[in-house]
């Protein structure tokens, strides 16, 4: 518990808004780019890229991000009253430093439902296993995005 507890000193968590947006964007754009877009179509790329410059899109997410300093090394979004993870993304170079799972956290304690449900890129199956989400079906494409629907519930 100990070396969690020292693991993640380095790092808060705040609301990203107008200011910090860009980076947030930026950082997901980044690490979906490394480890997810060789796995998807170019259409599946366009989707993502396409969300994150959607006024209308980012107006319904709520964005939580993991700060170093000023620099933003983790962010979660939700939307539907919190109740959807919508983006979730670490910095490969903060990986397995807690920092997702205090997101994820932060994003619970902000959820009224008893459960929060997501769609899962295949790269991020194992994570949310361990948070302790399970699969709800099997995995689909929507608009070339590749996805897991799984679902986390309270006990």
């Amino acid at each position: 518990m100990e070396d969690n507890k020292q693991s993640t000193e380095f790092f808060t968590i705040k609301d990203i808004d107008e200011t910090n947006q860009s980076q947030a964007f930026d950082l997901a754009w980044r690490i979906f780019n490394k480890f997810e877009a060789p796995e998807y179509s170019e259409k599946g790329i366009e989707s993502f890229r396409n969300a994150l410059h959607d006024p209308e899109y980012i107006s319904q997410l709520k964005i939580y991000g993991a700060f170093n300093n000023e620099k933003i090394v983790g962010v979660l979004a939700t939307r539907n009253k919190g109740n959807h993870i919508a983006l979730f993304f670490v910095d490969d170079r903060f990986h397995k430093k807690g920092i997702g799972k205090r997101l994820f956290e932060t994003a619970l304690n902000n959820c009224l439902s008893k459960e929060m449900t997501v769609n899962s890129s295949p790269y991020a199956i194992e994570v949310y296993h361990a948070l302790g989400f399970t699969n709800t079906d099997v995995e689909q494409i929507t608009d070339g995005i590749r996805y897991i629907p799984m679902i986390y519930k309270r006990n």
